[in-house]
Parts: C-alpha cells; structure tokens; sequence
C-alpha cells in the first residue's frame, strides 16, 4: 500500500443543482450502466486531461498539426489503441471527443455491446461476479478501458455457468 495524499481521481460540477445537467448525467448513467456520478465524473475528468494535454502539444507547436502529432505521437498511438481516436484520426480530433467516446471503451459497454449480455447493468454484474475474461485472464474490473486489439477476445470465462447456451440469463440473440 501506497503511503501519500489522498487525492480523487475526478472533478464534481461547480454547481451543485443544475437540472438539465443532472437529467443528462442521469441519461448517461442509464445508458451505460454506471454505478454512480463518480464514475461519470471520473470519464469526464480523463477527457479534460486528455484535451489539456491535446492543447498543450498543440501550444508547443504554435498550431501547426504536424509537428503536434510529432510530439504527441505516443499520446495519440494510446488513443488510437484504446479505440477512442480512429487511424486516421490526428492530435487536433483529440478536442471534438465527447464522454461517450470514453464510456463505449469500458469493459462493461464492450460486453453489451458484443451481445453477451441483455442490458449494460447486467453485463456489469456478469463482469464483476468474474463470468467475464479477457484474452483468457478473468477481469472483474467495469470500468477497464479495452484495446482494440483485446475486443475480439472478450468472451465468457470457461468456468462460468453461463458458457452454456441455454443458461436463462444469456442474451436471446446469439
């Protein structure tokens, strides 16, 4: 264990009641099958560390793109690993992210998403009971942000009840 500040990993809103913000946090909490604010809020954070750093290699480079995405050729290489920014994709497109770029990557979204599971809830629950391996290793983690290359390779752990077709808790589509 770490002995250090303790310190959070995101930012709450300035303003504690604001009622289209809210109703569009709970839209988002829905629609990915959040457990809390926090963990949007932990997303939101990421993306504004992200376009900070974005406008930071961009400042350094007086707003020429090439000499930014030089510099910022591994930043960018990450994101485009993560799936968040395409190939094609340069260090300028890393202000246009939205959160949804972000929450399309967690485990939990990659699940639903693959068909897995019914909603994004259970596909959350099916991850942190372990019924879920990635590249062969158990992960109970939601919010583990999954490469692109680790996509295909998202299936159900062997050992779980749930590899059985018939199993009532599987989604009807496959």
């Amino acid at each position: 264990m770490t002995t250090g500040k303790n310190t959070k990993f995101y930012e709450t809103p300035n303003h504690p009641y604001q009622g289209e913000r809210i109703a569009e946090e709970a839209d988002l909490l829905g629609r990915y099958g959040l457990k809390n604010k926090e963990e949007l809020w932990r997303a939101q954070s990421e993306l504004r560390s992200m376009r900070r750093e974005a406008r930071r290699l961009l400042g350094d480079a007086q707003g020429n793109v090439e000499i930014a995405a030089e510099a910022g050729s591994e930043f960018v290489a990450r994101l485009q690993r993560l799936g968040i920014l395409g190939s094609e994709d340069d260090i300028s497109d890393v202000l246009s992210l939205e959160v949804t770029d972000l929450l399309e990557r967690r485990l939990q979204t990659v699940v639903y998403r693959k068909g897995l599971a019914n909603t994004t809830s259970q596909a959350r629950q099916f991850v942190s009971h372990g019924h879920i391996t990635v590249e062969g290793q158990r992960v109970t983690r939601p919010g583990k942000k999954v490469d692109v290359a680790e996509e295909s390779a998202v299936a159900f752990d062997e050992r779980s009840p749930l590899t059985d077709e018939l199993h009532p808790e599987r989604a009807e589509d496959q």
